[in-house]
């Protein structure tokens, strides 16, 4: 099936990218979203979402993507619908399916009209079997139709990272496709072979395996990351002891690997942690016990106290001023969902300590916690108190000028800066180095 004309359903952080990259590579592309506000700003081809790259696409774009609220209309004049709307996490740890499942009914219910074949694609992380007990019974009954005769049914979830999102998207590491039959799996392929630029490994399979390797992936990364930062914590407390260049070194092992293996702040975002907590959930309910889930969960809210062990180990207390230099929960994006960033200067507020914080992504209107002041520049921040953390490595705090850190006492979580800005600092910890060698020349 040679497709042409696409349509996306939710128009998000990843919605609205994918929907982007599928234009850029020539696709007729539709997207569908309930948000006003946002339809009329992308009709205008201006972005309502912070991520690198978008806005060049979307003025590039404008011929071959169209925006709109009216299903019928997205989905009886494409071939193929991508499906990424929200999945919000529940307190059990489970995925929410309550925005998939109105997705899916609306859906079903044109595709009641349509003759054609189509494709649904479901890229939104869901537990597993969702797609067997919920995704394709409610297409089936609302269309009326067989899954697999008239249309075909995939689960196609992306692994990309906030910030680097269309890159992710145009030269991914591998493609995982959960298929109804051979003919949607088949299809999916094709147009995945179009986008990604690398010619990737594309991974067919049922269902179920689909869905538990989507979250298996983010469970085993975080694991490796809770490693690197337990790691980083033992190495703090012996002389002499440079978790970065262990991390190094046994990341030259082809059975461990240096992606991910590095001691500094915790693993934060919108997939990571709850990717690993559904995990740990669905194995407890099919009988399982999840250790090294769960131990990856609990090193990981371990981390932030990290910061507290250093500020009292020097004597650092409330109210003294502090800069917290980065609120994301990685550099590139806006956004500080679950971000350790975030929560430390959350906890050092709370401790009573006065914060005071620069990002480059955010505005001070913008800012997401009470108790906390946002400074104008990375330079005020740091002039304006006696401690600086640098919690999030923007490249910014890189480069800034080294007599700007003069006498101040700095934690770098990151290793961002450079050797003169380490020695104009009246004490310098670098995050996973022996913390028994204080003067800041010798750190």
């Amino acid at each position: 099936m040679r497709v042409s004309n696409i349509s996306v359903v939710g128009l998000g952080k990843l919605g609205l990218c994918l929907a982007n990259v599928l234009a850029y590579k020539g696709f007729r592309v539709t997207g569908v979203d309930n948000d006003e506000k946002r339809i009329a700003l992308l009709n205008k081809s201006k972005s309502p979402i912070y991520e690198p790259g978008l806005r060049s696409l979307l003025k590039s774009n404008r011929s071959r993507l169209q925006v709109t609220n009216d299903y019928a209309k997205a989905i009886l004049n494409s071939d193929v619908t991508f499906v990424i709307v929200p999945t919000p996490s529940e307190r059990s740890g489970y995925f929410s399916l309550d925005y998939v499942k109105q997705a899916m009914g609306d859906i079903g219910a044109v595709l009641k009209l349509k003759n054609s074949y189509h494709l649904v694609v479901l890229t939104s992380t869901v537990m597993p079997q969702s797609m067997d007990r919920y995704v394709r019974p409610i297409l089936e009954e609302k269309s009326g139709k067989l899954c697999g005769r008239r249309f075909g049914l995939c689960y196609n979830p992306e692994f990309i990272a906030l910030g680097d999102v269309v890159k992710g998207l145009l030269r991914p590491d591998f493609v995982l496709i959960g298929q109804s039959d051979e003919k949607a799996g088949k299809s999916l392929e094709e147009i995945q072979r179009r986008v990604c630029e690398n010619n990737p490994p594309v991974e067919r399979m049922n269902f179920v395996n689909a869905e538990i390797a989507k979250i298996s992936v983010n469970s085993f990364v975080t694991m490796k990351m809770s490693f690197a930062n337990s790691l980083a914590e033992i190495c703090e407390n012996v002389e002499g002891a440079d978790a970065n260049r262990i991390t190094t070194a046994i990341g030259t092992d082809k059975r461990i690997g240096p992606s991910y293996l590095r001691g500094a702040l915790g693993y934060g975002g919108p997939c990571f942690p709850r990717d690993n907590i559904a995990f740990a959930s669905f194995a407890r309910e099919v009988g399982v016990h999840a250790n090294l889930a769960e131990a990856t969960d609990d090193v990981n809210r371990r981390q932030v106290h990290r910061i507290f062990k250093i500020l009292e180990r020097e004597n650092v207390k409330p109210p003294m001023k502090i800069g917290v230099l980065g609120l994301t929960y990685k550099p590139k994006t806006n956004v500080t969902e679950a971000s350790q960033a975030l929560q430390l200067a959350q906890s050092l507020a709370s401790s009573g300590f006065e914060v005071l914080t620069y990002d480059p992504a955010l505005k001070g209107d913008s800012l997401p916690i009470g108790g906390v002041k946002m400074a104008p520049s990375p330079e005020s921040c740091i002039s304006g108190s006696k401690v600086c953390i640098i919690a999030t490595p923007w490249e910014i705090f890189g480069r800034i000028k080294a007599t700007s850190y003069y006498d101040k006492i700095v934690i770098d979580c990151w290793r961002v800066l450079s050797e003169k800005s380490i020695d104009c600092a009246s004490k310098y910890f670098a995050v996973g180095k022996g913390y028994s060698i204080i003067p800041a020349i010798a750190a």
